[in-house]
């Protein structure tokens, strides 16, 4: 951590209680000045000598008779004024990145300019800001976190503004050039942690991942983490899985696991804040450098907090466009308050629907059995949809199981893809089979309906078994193997 020492005398100010401050001195101290609960004992000469709000102050004390000065609302307290009143003493006092911005807005508070002193504090701190804090990458993290609880000073004084632009500019470093330390757990840290001239150039260039710098600016609070990742995002040079691996371990850092720890009064706004601060952080690529499980994550969140309309459909957006990466564990999302099924298969069909409407824009083309001619995208598309085929498959023989699932939200789904996704129908074979088992009251023509959605040429001679039989309607021409 970068510090400047300011002042060369001994400290003399010491502390009666928790109240008092007074200067250890032979010579009487001549004005007592108030800070929030605190009096500190002082004389007037050393303060008059740096700082134009204390000489108006103490002329007009002098006016009225008075020894006692109020500073209301004093940027940083009295710890801050502590530091100011021991430059304007010459006591010795050390500068670091916790401590020096309460002592920039209260030496401004304070008027300690060039004005008034040549080398004044407000000098002295910008030039340790410049050329120390905002060159170190971890001090200007800390800074930036220290100006929240000294706002609207630390805006106005463009402190936070500065921080964040260099920390932006460190971010977009070739990792070949990442000479300072950095946070990183997400492998062998021992193995990942940069420490300055310890290693070769040649064991940079491998060891410095592109990403190093998310885990270190996830400590920061949410406003001011969106306010870097979208400085990050305008310049230009970040990698959309950069961006979208930012955003995960910032997710996974401030979101519950629980349900109940999401949605609970005290954290509910916070949550929902968070979640759609996030979703507009996304990549510029509709989302394609976030993974899908991740966004459909997200989406189960802004869900259960009720994060507004336009986050969740860009959420689905995003989705529907990389559906095919999806695992079955990462479409069963828990069922709104108003439906009474286990997980909300609506959601899901809405996704597919989406999915499907992607497929065909991007391909140009009406989604069909059998083509004469197929160009890569089309290709890569039928490749993804097999994929989707199977989800699909397998999601149903999860959602098969719930009693109140219906025989329309069954078929629909099942019917959402086009045959050729579907190259055999094991999967809706044990799918249907299931959904048989649990709806044991349907009709024989919900049955035959069900069972028509397979064709038996495709189903695997190991995947049937007696229980098809069981539950087909009689009147089935042949019986059970004549509807597939």
């Amino acid at each position: 951590m970068k510090f400047m020492k300011l002042g060369s005398k001994p400290d003399a100010l010491q502390a009666d209680g928790k109240s008092i401050r007074y200067i250890s001195s032979e010579l009487a101290t001549d004005i007592v000045i108030t800070v929030g609960e605190v009096k500190f004992h002082l004389h007037k000469f050393p303060l008059l000598s740096k700082s134009n709000r204390l000489q108006k102050l103490l002329s007009k004390a002098n006016e009225e008779n008075s020894d006692e000065i109020q500073l209301d609302d004093f940027p940083g307290g009295p710890k801050a004024f502590e530091i100011c009143a021991k430059f304007c003493y010459g006591m010795t006092v050390t500068l670091n990145a916790y401590n020096v911005v309460a002592a920039r807005c209260a030496a401004e508070y304070l008027e300690m300019t060039e004005a008034i002193d040549r080398g004044n504090l407000i000098f002295k701190i910008e030039v340790f800001l410049t050329s120390g804090i905002f060159r170190s990458w971890k001090d200007s993290i800390i800074v930036l976190q220290t100006t929240k609880s000294l706002m609207p000073w630390s805006e106005d004084l463009k402190i936070v503004g500065r921080c964040i632009d260099s920390i932006a500019s460190k971010t977009s470093v070739d990792p070949a050039n990442i000479t300072w330390s950095y946070t990183y757990n997400r492998k062998l840290s021992e193995l990942d942690k940069i420490v300055e001239d310890k290693i070769t150039p040649q064991e940079k260039i491998e060891s410095v991942p592109k990403d190093w710098w998310v885990e270190d600016i996830c400590e920061l609070d949410i406003d001011l983490y969106k306010r870097v990742m979208i400085t990050v995002k305008s310049k230009g040079r970040m990698d959309g899985v950069v961006i979208g691996e930012a955003l995960k371990n910032y997710a996974v850092r401030w979101l519950p696991d629980s349900v109940d720890a999401l949605v609970s009064d005290a954290h509910a706004r916070r949550n929902k804040a968070l979640v759609e601060t996030i979703v507009c952080l996304l990549p510029c690529d509709n989302g394609m450098g976030c993974s899908c499980s991740f966004l459909l994550k997200l989406l189960k969140v802004a869900i259960l907090v009720e994060a507004d309309e336009s986050s969740r459909e860009q959420l689905m957006k995003s989705i529907g466009l990389k559906l095919h990466e999806a695992s079955v564990k990462d479409l069963l999302i828990p069922a709104r308050f108003h439906q009474n099924t286990k997980y909300d298969v609506d959601l899901v069909q809405d996704l597919l629907n989406l999915y499907m409407t992607n497929i065909k824009g991007s391909c140009n083309m009406e989604v069909e059995e059998k083509k004469d001619e197929a160009n890569d995208e089309s290709i890569l598309g039928q490749r993804s949809l097999l994929s989707v085929g199977k989800l699909v498959d397998s999601y149903l023989g999860e959602i098969a199981h719930d009693p109140n699932l219906s025989l329309s939200s069954f078929v629909d789904l099942s019917q959402s893809i086009p045959g050729f996704a579907r190259p055999n129908h094991d999967g809706l074979y044990r799918a249907t089979d299931i959904y048989l088992k649990e709806h044991p009251s349907l009709t024989k023509a919900e049955r035959k309906k069900i069972c028509g959605l397979m064709d038996c040429q495709e189903i695997d001679s190991g995947c049937i078994n007696a229980c098809c039989t069981e539950r087909t309607p009689s009147s089935s021409s042949g019986g059970a193997s004549s509807l597939f």
